[in-house]
């Protein structure tokens, strides 16, 4: 990725993704809020539209193509890919998602719902990416990283203005980190508006996209 994500490109992106993507419930979860002796809430993002974030950078990331791009396609292992079928359908556009053969049935499923084709080829993510990279090169097609697109990440992002409206104090986020588009995205429109917020980030003992090569991310200052 070689543009930079600012904090204006995330308020731009709140604006675009507004008409499709839901402003989510944040809630207090009170069991872990006497466990840990603070107020700890929840950003309820599986109640979003495909079930997952993924919605606000796939909508983003559409909304800035050029009004002749026929179609896109992508590498996802699953919430990327279902949720670009949808942002897809939704903006009138066809949809090629490269799937690893060991993809997970319900998001194959709801991919194929919303209309897009599903390619199952390759064991990992990664190379799903260079295939569906070469696949859009060749048909002339637009080509979405799931994560490494600074529209994406600004979509990813708006979750960060959401959380600064929704809770005032807001003193500390942990945000799971699987490729980094979501976390990136957060800490831009945190740390550009909140600097004293603390930010962590943890990566799932199965998701090394980002782990590989990243210490767990703390962005203090």
């Amino acid at each position: 990725m070689d543009a930079a994500v600012s904090l204006d490109d995330i308020k731009s992106a709140r604006e675009t993704v507004a008409d499709v993507a839901r402003r989510t419930y944040v809630f207090e979860t009170r069991y872990l809020s006497r466990t840990t002796g603070g107020t700890i809430a929840l950003k309820a993002e599986n109640l979003q539209r495909t079930g997952s974030f993924k919605l606000r950078g796939a909508l983003n990331k559409l909304a800035g193509l050029d009004a002749d791009t026929d179609g896109v396609v992508t590498a996802s292992a699953g919430n990327h890919g279902q949720s670009l079928a949808y942002a897809a359908r939704a903006r009138g556009l066809a949809a090629t998602i490269f799937m690893p053969e060991r993809a997970a049935l319900s998001k194959i499923a709801a991919a194929k719902e919303s209309g897009a084709e599903i390619i199952l080829e390759g064991e990992s993510l990664d190379a799903c990416v260079i295939d569906a990279r070469a696949y859009a090169e060749a048909e002339g097609l637009a080509f979405v990283h799931p994560f490494d697109d600074p529209a994406v990440i600004a979509g990813q992002g708006t979750i960060g203005l959401e959380l600064l409206e929704e809770i005032p104090d807001l003193a500390k986020i942990l945000i799971p980190v699987g490729g980094g588009g979501l976390a990136s995205g957060i800490a831009m429109a945190i740390k550009e508006s909140r600097g004293d917020v603390e930010i962590v980030g943890g990566p799932p003992d199965l998701a090394f996209d980002a782990a590989g090569n990243l210490a767990p991310l703390a962005l203090d200052d």
